[in-house]
């Protein structure tokens, strides 16, 4: 039998440390200006939340589950060794994997991630909702189209969402790093256009003055530190033609109280929760309620 580490709700290694005061908590506390950054352009960056040892432990764990032959590969809600379906345009995409490793499961309780995801979210008890991993190869790395996350995610209500990427790599222009339009979290929520398809899909929903405001700001993270925004927030990714791949992982989260906003599974192997009923649960566990 393969271990199913959904069924435990805290830490279950020694690669985090959980704080056992609020003078250990104030050391991974984002600034005022780091929440007002957030605030008004939808995004702040640069947050750091692993170490080399860290980082280490989850790149052995990505590539054991990145093979379609891993022993918990009934685990994945979904598992995309190409979403693109393009072998010159390679964009590995996967939900799920937080169930599968030891590490990755833990990952979900690092005290830096939640307490960050704590303050964006207005200082709301935190609440898991799904894990992404997405990969690009060296050479013929695939684009992660313009897009916001909450397009995708209306089958859950109120919109108190938020996702954090992390880099298990240095994530620059040249091997397809996230690209941001700041300001875009206050557009209103648009069409979801195919993930990894045409880059610029989007484009056809949006207004002239919209048009007119997409700026794209490059978002490049040394490996091991993150960027966190809002689930309005218009991003993406270019192709990576470098000589290094791009390897991340993505936590989506949201504030404790929303509820199902359908009746139809939410995640694919997960029992429905029923429209109008709390997100709760074994897959979907409370990760930080505050100090």
């Amino acid at each position: 039998m393969v271990q199913d580490f959904a069924d435990y709700h805290e830490l279950s290694s020694d690669l985090f440390s959980w704080p056992s005061s609020k003078e250990e908590w104030d050391q991974y506390r984002l600034s005022e200006k780091q929440v007002a950054h957030f605030h008004e352009f939808g995004y702040v960056s640069g947050i750091k939340l692993l170490n080399e040892e860290q980082i280490e432990v989850l790149r052995k764990d990505l590539e054991a589950v990145m093979d379609p032959k891993h022993p918990g590969h009934h685990l994945f809600y979904e598992f995309h060794s190409n979403e693109s379906e393009d072998s010159d345009s390679v964009l590995f995409h996967s939900l799920g994997h937080w169930r599968m490793t030891e590490a990755f499961h833990d990952v979900l309780w690092n005290p830096a991630f939640v307490m960050a995801a704590h303050q964006l979210l207005e200082h709301k008890p935190v609440r898991f909702w799904h894990d992404q991993l997405f990969c690009k190869p060296a050479k013929h790395g695939g684009v992660v189209a313009w897009h916001q996350d909450y397009s995708y995610w209306t089958r859950t209500v109120a919109m108190q969402h938020l996702t954090c990427w992390t880099g298990l790599d240095d994530a620059t222009t040249e091997n397809g790093c996230l690209h941001y339009i700041p300001g875009s979290h206050r557009w209103g929520l648009l069409n979801a256009p195919e993930l990894a398809g045409d880059m610029n899909g989007l484009m056809e929903y949006l207004t002239e003055a919209q048009k007119a405001a997409f700026k794209p700001v490059a978002i490049e993270l040394k490996k091991g530190y993150a960027s966190f925004h809002h689930p309005l927030l218009v991003h993406g990714s270019y192709e990576n033609r470098s000589e290094r791949r791009r390897r991340a992982f993505v936590l989506n989260v949201f504030a404790d109280g929303t509820v199902s906003n359908t009746n139809e599974e939410l995640l694919k192997g997960v029992p429905p929760i029923p429209k109008g009923k709390k997100m709760e649960g074994k897959f979907f566990p409370m990760l930080f309620q505050g100090n």
